[in-house]
Formats: structure tokens, sequence, C-alpha cells
């Protein structure tokens, strides 16, 4: 890797102290970072060196799964960084600083390759691009990448105008849109695990797929972030980008590798017909590891009439080949029963009776977090001679496991986007969500409550009950699909 500055926009924020210099620390220790490399600390707080590097090691010993190691390497790597108060809005600030990294990058003999990050709010994004444009910070004669956190606009309308305005300002093949979950080692490992399988390669399609699940709970409510979450939602928060590049990464195959291609595929839902496919869901009071927790709407900095939705389901096709005629359904939310990303390939009935003496379902499960593992369920005669279910599972040493942030800045150092979300699955996601965000503004799509500490809204459970399918819930065998659902959770494990 070639020598470089890293320019980080936000460098006292929440993000920079838990996940972004951790992450550089990881790097540096590993020795994956050049040896000539110059941190630039870009924040409004008035720190000078000293004190900004007394924060960062703090953070570090705090967060960083290195961090207690060697007291001697923390103190090396925060030697690499400089601190500037910045002012985003002030074009003379982008001068000073220009001069400044100028200044360094000949103490070091750095070759003027500067990478760019905004950890800031999104509508500092356009300018803060357009002024390291104009102020020739953007240096030409090195390489130069912008990378920016999402949310990627509010909508389609204002995601094309970001992407227009960045497109001003730096090259398309030079902005990186960060999204972590494309940055966890088992969904940049997914594809391999199914290449390196041939098992896997063989069954996972619409032969032998009933349906796929794709989950990411939390027992977290809105937290410090109600000033941003109260106008988001989850629809916008997590089903748009997260949820989506996940069906995207977990859909690709061989004959269709790109993932544009993937969400291009998907099936679209028109704003009146949103109801039957999607279920909108808002936390109530309840209790979460045996804690009262108060609903959404009793959350600090809460607009106490808010409408917004803490929870989406969402039923989609896909118009390819290999997946045409399998559900993939997908659930996030807030305040539920328990922490987990995972993603569930749920096998048809071997007998297709669908007698209640049928053997259960096969299921493979990709767990993604809090820990990353691999269980497949099959069946096998016991004891008895009656077949029963014998999950197979294989789990990962979490210490040994590097972060996404570790993953993701590594490959924009080096140039490399695979795991990066790209502007066209931006656009064509923000465009299928378009109608559905219109339907909730519109009240087309009823919202639901759910209690804390739940699996959700009981109307989820009868998206898929519609099918005869039912969720498969994180620790549990495989449910047996019911024919009916009414307002308790029928479910048979």
């Amino acid at each position: 890797m070639q020598a470089s500055a890293f320019v980080l926009f936000g460098a006292t924020g929440d993000l920079a102290k838990r996940k972004i210099f951790p992450a550089l620390y990881n790097l540096h220790l590993e020795g994956k970072l050049p040896e000539r490399f110059a941190v630039f600390a870009l924040g409004r707080k008035p720190f000078n060196d000293e004190l900004f590097r007394v924060h960062v090691a703090e953070s570090l010993g705090r967060f960083s799964r290195k961090g207690k190691e060697n007291a001697a390497a923390i103190a090396d790597f925060a030697a690499r960084i400089q601190y500037h108060v910045l002012d985003a809005r002030d074009p003379e600030s982008y001068i000073r600083l220009k001069h400044a990294v100028e200044k360094r990058e000949t103490e070091l003999g750095l070759p003027g390759n500067r990478l760019f990050y905004l950890s800031v709010a999104p509508e500092h994004f356009g300018p803060i691009a357009m002024h390291i444009r104009e102020s020739g910070l953007g240096n030409e004669d090195g390489r130069t990448r912008l990378v920016i956190e999402k949310p990627f606009g509010h909508d389609l309308a204002s995601a094309r105008s970001l992407n227009d305005t960045l497109g001003r300002a730096f090259p398309s093949d030079d902005i990186y849109y960060i999204d972590h979950y494309l940055g966890k080692p088992m969904v940049q490992n997914l594809q391999a695990l199914i290449a390196s399988n041939p098992v896997l390669k063989a069954v996972l399609n619409n032969h032998y797929v009933a349906n796929v699940q794709i989950t990411a709970s939390e027992t977290v409510g809105v937290e410090a972030r109600a000033g941003y979450y109260d106008q988001a939602g989850a629809l916008r928060d997590m089903f748009q980008n997260h949820m989506l590049q996940l069906l995207m990464m977990t859909a690709r195959h061989s004959e269709v590798y790109d993932k544009r291609k993937i969400i291009d595929s998907v099936y679209p839902v028109n704003k009146d017909e949103a109801a039957n496919h999607i279920v909108r869901g808002r936390y109530a009071a309840g209790e979460i590891e045996g804690n009262a927790v108060p609903g959404y709407r009793d959350e600090p900095g809460v607009d106490p009439q808010s409408n917004t939705d803490t929870y989406v389901a969402a039923r989609l096709q896909l118009d390819d080949p290999i997946w045409r005629g399998v559900p993939f359904y997908i659930r996030t939310g807030k305040r539920l029963s328990e922490k987990s990303t995972r993603i569930v390939f749920v096998f048809k009935n071997p007998l297709e009776s669908h007698s209640s003496e049928d053997p259960v379902r096969n299921y493979l499960s990709i767990n993604i977090q809090p820990n990353q593992s691999v269980d497949f369920q099959l069946n096998l005669h016991g004891l008895n001679g009656e077949i029963q279910p014998v999950p197979l599972h294989f789990a990962t040493d979490a210490e040994e496991v590097p972060e996404a942030y570790e993953l993701l800045l590594f490959d924009a150092l080096h140039g490399d986007p695979t795991f990066f979300a790209h502007w066209d699955e931006i656009e064509l996601s923000w465009k299928w969500v378009q109608p559905i965000l219109e339907a909730f503004e519109e009240r087309i799509v009823p919202l639901h409550a759910y209690p804390a500490g739940s699996n959700g809204p009981l109307a989820a459970d009868r998206l898929l009950a519609e099918q005869g399918f039912a969720w498969v819930e994180h620790g549990q065998g495989q449910a047996v699909e019911e024919e009916t659902i009414g307002e308790s959770l029928a479910y048979v494990y």
C-alpha cells in the first residue's frame, strides 16, 4: 500500500471513537497500514494534538479488540495523529487545512495520496466534498478517495441530488459508499462458503429452497439518536441500505454475480398494494432482559404524536431463474427479544405431504452477529426409530475475527470497492423503497404496535403464514408451518 494521509471529518464523534480509530489501530498493529501514514483528525472541539491523542488512547483501550495489549503501540499509533479545529462551512478552514496537510506530507515524504472520510451528518456530505475540491485539498497529483457513511439521501430524489453533488467534486470511481454490514466477515465470506461447498451450491435454488429469511433484530431502542431516527424510521435507517444489501449478497450466484442485477430483479411493490407485502410496527412499553422499558413515543426526544416505524418486515420476490418463486422475507426492528443478524435458507418439505408427522424442514442458518456461526439442521433416525432434527454447528473465535471497519478501511486504502455499496445499487434500492415510503406517509400500510422484548408485530407472522411458513427464531429448532395463525403466536418447535 502506498504512503498516504487519512483525513477524518467528525473525528470527535461517537463513530470515530468506537469504530474508526480502533479499526485503524488494529490495522496498525497487524502491519496493514503503510509505514508512512498520517492521520488528520478534524472537529469543532478545542483539542490540541496532545489532548486529542489522550482521547484516542482512551477510546482504543475501551473499544479496540487489541486495545489493552501494548501501551507502546498505542502511543506509536497516536503519534501519527494531528488534530485541527475545522468549521466545515468556512472555505478558509479548508485552505488552512490544505497547507497543514502539505506541510506534514513534506515532513514524512508522502506522495499526496489522501483518503477523506466523512463521519458527519448527511447534510454536510455535499458541501464538504465541494469545499475539498474548490480549495485544492483534493490533490490531483496523488490518489484521492472520498468515503461517506449512510444515509445516502432521505428518498430517491435526495439520493440522486447527493450523488450529483459528489460527482462534481470527485470522480465516481473515487467515491466509496460505506455500508458496514458489507464489512462483516461472514457476509464477505458468504459466496466463498457456497462456492467452496458444491453440496450447498447444488441446493441453494428454487428446486430445493422453500423460502429465505433475513433478520436484523436489535434489543436497543432509539437511545440518543431520536433527532435523526424520528425523521428516518426503520425503513430508511435499516431496510433501504443494510437489509437490501444483505438481500443482494444472499441472492447473487455464479450466473448473476453482479449485485446490481439482483436488486434490479426484485419485483416492484406498488404503493396501493404495499399493505399486502409490507408490515410496519412501532414498539410499545415492555421488558428487555427483565428490565421495564418505555414505548417509542415515550422515549426522550421523540414526538409524542410520532408515527415513525421502528420495525419493518417485507415479502419480496425475484425475477431471477435461480430464485424465481422463492419468497424472501426480510425483517428488522428495535426493542426485539434479541440482538441478532442472520440469513436462513429454509428448505422444502422433504415429503411434500404437509403432515404433522413429516420430518421438519432442513435449514441452513448463516449467523452474522453477535457471534459468527453456521448452523445446518438435518434429519436423522433417532434411537426410537423416529426421524429427529439434528443441528450441525460451526462457530469462529470471536476474538480473532476482524471488525467490519478494519476490513472496509483496509479496502478503501487499497482502492478495492468490492465490499462497498455502489451508486447504481443505492439508486435501485431507493427506487424500490420509494412507493413504500409514500404508502407509509399516506398511512396505506397500518402501523402495528408490538411490546418491547417480543419478536415483533403479529402481522409479521401472518405475512409468512399466508404461504404456510413461519419465522425461524434464533437458537430454536425449525418451526413447523401452521395452516392458520390467529392473534396468538402459533409456532410449533
